[in-house]
C-alpha cells in the first residue's frame, strides 16, 4: 500500500489533544512539480498561439514597425520646426516632439498598421495557396506563371513555420459546379454499365441536375460560406460516428513493424522505447515543433488539423451517434496484459520517465501473476461489437463508482498498450503464413485484447515485434503513418538498446507500482460481453488477409518509363480484378484533400474508360503496339483524376453532401439514392512514406517498413493497401471475406503480381525498341 500513501498529500486525525496534521512532503513536491509542468505547457501554448497568429510575419516585426513610425514622426516633426535638420541636430529635443500623447498615438497607429500588414500578408498567402494549376502541368514544362508563383510562395514561407502556422491561410474546399460533378460521374460509370443501363442512369442524372440538384446546391454553397470545410464534419459524423456496426475490421486499420528486423527480442524493452518515442512525438505536437507536412518535393503545406486529436482521445458510444472525446493532456497510458488492465504513469514530478524506467515498469506488469477480476479479461469485446449495446452498458454500469473511474483511466490515457502473449512476424518455416497471421492479429487480435475505441492502440508481442491498430474517425492513415514512422525510427536509431537488448539509461527503483484498475462487472455486463464477443469473433474469423512483399521491382524501374507509380499499380489492379472476376467494378482509391483547411479525403474512381479499354485490348489478344498507347492514355487519365480529386473537383464527397442536404430537407432523389448505394468491390489506398530520411535505406536496407492495411469494404470485394518502399519494393496488403466464395486474397495477390509484370513488360519492350531505333539513327548520322 506504499504507493497509495504516496498519492495522499496530507492526512489529519481528530484527537482529544486537537487535530493531528500529517503532511507528505514527497507528494506535495510531486504536485508542485506537476503544476509547474502544466504551467510551462500553458505558457508554451500561449507563445505558439502568438507566433502562428501573426504568421507569415513575426512578433518582432511589430517593434520594427513601431521604430519606423517613431523615426518618421521625429524626422517629419523636426524638419517642420527646423528645416536645416543636419546643422541643428545638436539642439534636437526628443521630449519636445515625442510627448506622451504622441507616443500613445504612434504606438496605436503602429499596431494597427502592423495588424493590417499581417492580414494583407495572410490574404496574399491564402491566394497563393489557392492556385492549383501547377499540379496539371507536365513534368519539366513549368509555365512562367507557376515559376512566379513558386518564388512568391517561397518568399512568404521563408520564416520557419510551426506545425499549425499555415492553418488560417489554407483555402476553403470549393463546391464544384453540379454540372461538372454529374458529367464526371457518368464518365466514371460508363465502363460498368450496359447501354440500356447507362441510358437510364443518364436520364436520372439529367433530371436531378435540372431540378432538385440546383436547390440542394444552393444550400450546400451556403454551408460552404459558413463552415470551414463543407464536407469534413458531415463525413466524420455520418460515415464514421453514426455507424452502429462494429468498428473493428469495418473501420479500424493497422500498421506493421519492420519486415526483416526486430530491434530487440525483449518485450518490456521494446515497449519502453516505443512508449518513449510516442510521448516524444506528442511533445513535438504539443509544442508545434513538427514541421508542417508538405506535398512531396514542394513547399506547399498540407492541413495539420488531424494532429490535434492524435493523443488523449477516445471514441465513446452513443445510442444514435458516437462522440469523439479529447483531453488536453494525460500523464499515463493504459496497459492490458493477460486479462488485466493497468494505469502506468509515465511522468513523475513533471519529468518524463526514461525508456529504462518505463521498461522496468512494464516488466513489473509482465511479472504480476494476479488473476483477472470477474468479467475483466474480455471486457474489451464491448468495443469490438455493435455500438448500441456498448452504449447501453456504458450508461447503465460505467457512469459512476469504481467502473467509471477505471473506464476513465482507459479513455483519458494518452494511448492504449497491449502486451500480447503471442509471437508474430515473418519467421519460422512458414514466413508468408506468419505474415498473414500477423496482419490479422493487428486488425482484430482476440477481439477482446484491444481497446478499439482509443485513437490508436499499440501492440507489443512476446518476441519484441510491434504494431498498431488505429480508430478511423479522428484521422486518416497518412497522419497515423507519420506518427508510426517517427516512432519506429526513434526507437531503432535514436533511443537504441544495450547489447543485451534492454533500454538505455538508469532506473529509479522507488517508482510506485503500476496501478491495477478495479472493476465491479455485474452478470448483465458479462452476458453482453459474451454477445459482443460472438459478433466480433464471427467477423474476425471471416476476414482473409494476405500480406505480400513484392521485391521484383519498384518505383525505380516504373519511373524510368515516365509513368506515375500509383497509376501503374492502379492499372495493374484493374487487370488483376478483371482476370480474377471476369469483369470491372466500381473502384475506390483514397486521395487527400489536405490542400484545403480541415480537408480529409476524396475518392478517385480508378476504373475509367481508358483503363478498361487497355484491359480489354490486352485480354482480347491485341498486339503490344496497340496496347501500349492505351496504357499511356489510362495512366494519364488516372493522374488527371487524382489531381482533380486533390484540388476539390472530385465526385463522391460532393454527391454525398448533396444527399445529406436532401435528407435534412426531407426530399427523395432516386439518382442520389442509387449513387450512394453502389458497392465498392475494390477499395484501394496507398500509404506514402513521408519521412524516408529517417531510415536511410542505403545504409540500412533491412529497416524496411511493411506499411499497413484494412478490412474489405464490400462483403464480396477486396481491400487493397500498398506502400511503395524505396526504389525496389512494393508491399501489398489484401483482405477479403471467406464467406464469399468468389474472393480469395491469395489468388488475387497472384494476379496482382502477374499483372504488374505484364504492364512493366509492355512498356519496357517498347522503350527498348525506341532506344534501339534511336541508337541506329544516331549511328547512321555518324557514319554519314
Amino acid at each position: 500500500m506504499a504507493e497509495a500513501h504516496q498519492a495522499v498529500a496530507f492526512q489529519f486525525t481528530i484527537t482529544p489533544e486537537g487535530i493531528d496534521l500529517q503532511l507528505s512532503y514527497q507528494a506535495l513536491n510531486q504536485i508542485y512539480l506537476s503544476g509547474v509542468r502544466s504551467w510551462k505547457k500553458r505558457v508554451s501554448r500561449m507563445r505558439n498561439s502568438l507566433i502562428k497568429g501573426v504568421y507569415p510575419a513575426s512578433p518582432s516585426s511589430w517593434l520594427f514597425v513601431v521604430i519606423a513610425i517613431l523615426a518618421t514622426i521625429m524626422f517629419s516633426s523636426y524638419s517642420y520646426i527646423c528645416p536645416d535638420f543636419i546643422d541643428h541636430m545638436y539642439y534636437f529635443n526628443v521630449d519636445y516632439i515625442l510627448n506622451g500623447q504622441t507616443m500613445v498615438s504612434a504606438l496605436v497607429f503602429s499596431t494597427l498598421l502592423w495588424l493590417s500588414l499581417i492580414l494583407a500578408l495572410r490574404f496574399c498567402l491564402k491566394l497563393l495557396l489557392s492556385y492549383h494549376q501547377w499540379m496539371f502541368e507536365q513534368h519539366g514544362r513549368v509555365s512562367n506563371v507557376t515559376k512566379v508563383w513558386v518564388t512568391l510562395l517561397r518568399l512568404l514561407s521563408s520564416r520557419k513555420p510551426l506545425l499549425y502556422s499555415y492553418q488560417t491561410s489554407l483555402p476553403h474546399l470549393p463546391v464544384p459546379p453540379i454540372k461538372d460533378t454529374v458529367s464526371r460521374y457518368l464518365q466514371s460509370v460508363r465502363p460498368l454499365l450496359t447501354d440500356p443501363e447507362y441510358k437510364r442512369m443518364t436520364e436520372l442524372a439529367n433530371h436531378f441536375e435540372l431540378n432538385l440538384g440546383n436547390r440542394l446546391q444552393r444550400y450546400l454553397k451556403l454551408k460552404a460560406l459558413w463552415a470551414t470545410n463543407y464536407v469534413s464534419d458531415w463525413w466524420e459524423e455520418y460515415i464514421y460516428l453514426r455507424s452502429r456496426g462494429p468498428i473493428m475490421v469495418n473501420s479500424n486499420y493497422y500498421g506493421m513493424d519492420f519486415l526483416y528486423v526486430t530491434p530487440t527480442p525483449v518485450q518490456a524493452a521494446r515497449a519502453g522505447n516505443t512508449i518513449t518515442a510516442l510521448l516524444l512525438y506528442r511533445r513535438k505536437v504539443n509544442r508545434e515543433e513538427l514541421k508542417p507536412t508538405r506535398v512531396p518535393g514542394t513547399v506547399i503545406p498540407l492541413c495539420a488539423a488531424q494532429c490535434e486529436r492524435m493523443f488523449n482521445t477516445t471514441r465513446t458510444p452513443g445510442d444514435q451517434t458516437d462522440v469523439l472525446q479529447h483531453w488536453q493532456d494525460s500523464e499515463f497510458v493504459a496497459v492490458y496484459h493477460k486479462g488485466r488492465y493497468f494505469r502506468l504513469w509515465v511522468y513523475r514530478a513533471g519529468r518524463l520517465l526514461s525508456p529504462r524506467e518505463i521498461e522496468y515498469q512494464i516488466q513489473r506488469i509482465l511479472d504480476d501473476l494476479s488473476p483477472p477480476q470477474p468479467g475483466e479479461d474480455k471486457l474489451g469485446a464491448l468495443t469490438a461489437g455493435d455500438r448500441m449495446p456498448w452504449s447501453r452498458m456504458r450508461k447503465q454500469y460505467f457512469s459512476s463508482g469504481i467502473n467509471k473511474r477505471s473506464l476513465d483511466a482507459i479513455e483519458r490515457a494518452a494511448f492504449f498498450i497491449t502486451l500480447d502473449d503471442e509471437e508474430q512476424g515473418m519467421r519460422g518455416e512458414d514466413p508468408a503464413g506468419n505474415l498473414d497471421r500477423y496482419a490479422k492479429s493487428l486488425l482484430h487480435g482476440k477481439c477482446y485484447d484491444r481497446w478499439f475505441d482509443k485513437s490508436f492502440s499499440i501492440v507489443i508481442y512476446k518476441n519484441g515485434k510491434s504494431g498498431l491498430n488505429a480508430e478511423h474517425s479522428w484521422a486518416d492513415a497518412p497522419t497515423v503513418a507519420h506518427l508510426w514512422e517517427y516512432t519506429l525510427a526513434t526507437d531503432a536509431f535514436q533511443l537504441g538498446y544495450t547489447e543485451d537488448g534492454h533500454c538505455k539509461g538508469d532506473v529509479d527503483r522507488t517508482l510506485p507500482m503500476p496501478q491495477r484498475l478495479v472493476w465491479d462487472i455485474p452478470s448483465e455486463v458479462q452476458a453482453q460481453v459474451c454477445i459482443s464477443l460472438a459478433v466480433a469473433q464471427a467477423l474476425a474469423d471471416d476476414v482473409d488477409c494476405h500480406v505480400f512483399p513484392f521485391r521484383e521491382f519498384g518505383k525505380g524501374r516504373i519511373k524510368k518509363l515516365r509513368v506515375s507509380p500509383d497509376a501503374f499499380i492502379q492499372i495493374g489492379l484493374q487487370l488483376a480484378y478483371y482476370r480474377d472476376r471476369g469483369g470491372f467494378c466500381l473502384t475506390y482509391e483514397a486521395s487527400m484533400t489536405r490542400l484545403f483547411r480541415e480537408g480529409r479525403t476524396e475518392t478517385v474512381r480508378s476504373c475509367s474508360n481508358e483503363s478498361s479499354a487497355f484491359v480489354k485490348a490486352l485480354e482480347n489478344g491485341e498486339a503490344e503496339e496497340q496496347c501500349r498507347p492505351l496504357f499511356r492514355l489510362a495512366s494519364e487519365r488516372h493522374q488527371n483524376l487524382y489531381r482533380l480529386a486533390m484540388t476539390g473537383a472530385g465526385i463522391d464527397r460532393h454527391l454525398f453532401c448533396l444527399y445529406v442536404v436532401s435528407k435534412y430537407l426531407g426530399v427523395e432523389s432516386p439518382f442520389l439514392k442509387e449513387v450512394l448505394s453502389e458497392p465498392w468491390r475494390l477499395s484501394t489506398s496507398q500509404t506514402p512514406v513521408q519521412q524516408m530520411e529517417l531510415f536511410d535505406l542505403k545504409n540500412n536496407p533491412e529497416f524496411i517498413s511493411l506499411g499497413g492495411g484494412f478490412g474489405p469494404v464490400a462483403d464480396d470485394g477486396y481491400g487493397v493497401s500498398y506502400i511503395i518502399v524505396g526504389e525496389d519494393m512494393i508491399n501489398f496488403h489484401v483482405s477479403s471475406k471467406h464467406s464469399c466464395s468468389q474472393t480469395v486474397s491469395n489468388t488475387f495477390v497472384s494476379f496482382i503480381s502477374q499483372c504488374v509484370y505484364i504492364c512493366l513488360g509492355i512498356q519496357e519492350r517498347w522503350r527498348a525498341k525506341s532506344e534501339t531505333k534511336l541508337h541506329l539513327c544516331t549511328l547512321r548520322m555518324w557514319c554519314t
